[in-house]
C-alpha cells in the first residue's frame, strides 16, 4: 500500500514519521507533498527514505491512501486541485483537517455520476510522531475492512477510538488540544521543582517519571485517579495539604473550562 500525505506541516510531517516507523506501510511507500520547501527538507531531516514533492498531483496519482493534512481554509481549494486525479473506486481519502465535516468534505470532493470514495476524518495528536498519540477516527462510505485497515495503521501510532462525528470535536479538546495542556503542566511542576532546590533538567526528569508512573499505575490497576490519590493522601498530610491548595486555586475547574473552552 501507498500512502500520501497532502500537507507536510507539524501534523502532517509527525504522521509521516510515526507511520515511516510502524510495520505496515514502508517508509519509501509514504509520499509527503507541500508547497514549502523548508517543511519537506524537515521531514527528508527525520526520515530520508520518506519521498517528498511539491506537486500534489503527481504525488496523489498512485497513492491508495490520500492524508490531507493541511490547514482548514486551504482544504476545498487543494480538493478541487486534486480531485481529477483522485479513483474513488480504489482510493481511501482521510482528513486530520480539524473542523471540516464529512458534510463539506463530500460537497468539495463531489464528482458527477460517482459515488463518494471511502472517507476518514481523524483527529491526532502531535505525539504521533513518536507513535504516542490518541487518535479518534470517524467513516463514512467505507467498508470494514476499510476500517479495520486504518485503525490498524494508526494504532501503531499510538490508541485509537472509533467515534461518530459529533464526538470529534470533544476528542479535539480532550486529547489533541489536551497534550498541550498536560505539557503546560509539566513547565508548570518542572519551574516548581526550580523553586524546591532542584536544577531545570533535574526537575523536568522528576516530573516526567512521576507521570508515567502515575499512567501505569492507572492503567495496571484500571482504578480511578482519585482511588490512587486516597492511598498516598495521609489524614493532616503533606499531599492532602497539597492537593487542597491546587483546589483552591481552582485546579479542577480551570482544567474543565480549558476543554470546554477548545470545543
Amino acid at each position: 500500500m501507498k500512502l500520501t500525505i497532502i500537507g507536510a506541516g507539524n501534523m502532517g510531517g509527525a504522521i509521516a514519521c510515526g507511520v515511516a516507523n510502524g510495520s505496515i506501510i514502508e517508509s519509501f511507500k509514504i509520499i509527503c507533498s507541500d508547497r514549502s520547501v523548508e517543511a519537506l527538507e524537515k521531514v527528508k531531516q527525520m526520515n530520508p527514505t520518506i519521498r517528498t514533492t511539491s506537486d500534489n498531483k503527481e504525488a496523489v496519482g498512485k497513492a491508495d491512501i490520500v492524508v490531507i493534512a493541511v490547514k482548514p481554509w486551504l482544504t476545498e481549494t487543494v480538493l478541487h486541485e486534486i480531485k481529477p486525479l483522485l479513483d474513488y473506486k480504489n482510493q481511501i481519502i482521510v482528513s486530520i483537517v480539524a473542523g471540516v465535516t464529512f458534510e463539506e468534505l463530500i460537497k468539495f470532493l463531489e464528482k458527477e455520476q460517482e459515488a463518494p470514495p471511502a472517507l476518514f476524518r481523524l483527529i491526532p495528536n502531535i505525539a504521533i510522531g513518536a507513535q504516542s498519540s490518541m487518535t479518534f477516527i470517524s467513516a463514512q462510505h467505507a467498508s470494514q475492512k476499510q476500517i479495520d485497515y486504518i485503525v490498524s495503521i494508526f494504532n501503531e501510532l499510538g490508541a485509537t477510538l472509533m467515534v461518530e462525528e459529533r464526538q470529534m470535536a470533544a476528542g479535539t479538546a480532550l486529547a489533541s488540544c489536551g497534550i498541550a495542556y498536560a505539557l503546560r503542566y509539566i513547565r508548570a511542576a518542572t519551574e516548581g521543582g526550580v523553586e524546591l532546590g532542584f536544577h531545570p533538567e533535574q526537575a523536568k526528569n522528576i516530573v516526567l517519571q512521576t507521570l508515567k508512573g502515575a499512567v501505569a499505575l492507572l492503567q495496571a490497576n484500571g482504578t480511578h485517579p482519585e482511588a490512587e490519590i486516597d492511598k498516598v493522601s495521609t489524614p493532616g498530610g503533606i499531599t492532602i495539604r497539597g492537593l487542597n491548595e491546587m483546589e483552591h486555586a481552582g485546579f479542577t475547574s480551570a482544567v474543565i473550562r480549558g476543554l470546554k473552552a477548545s470545543k
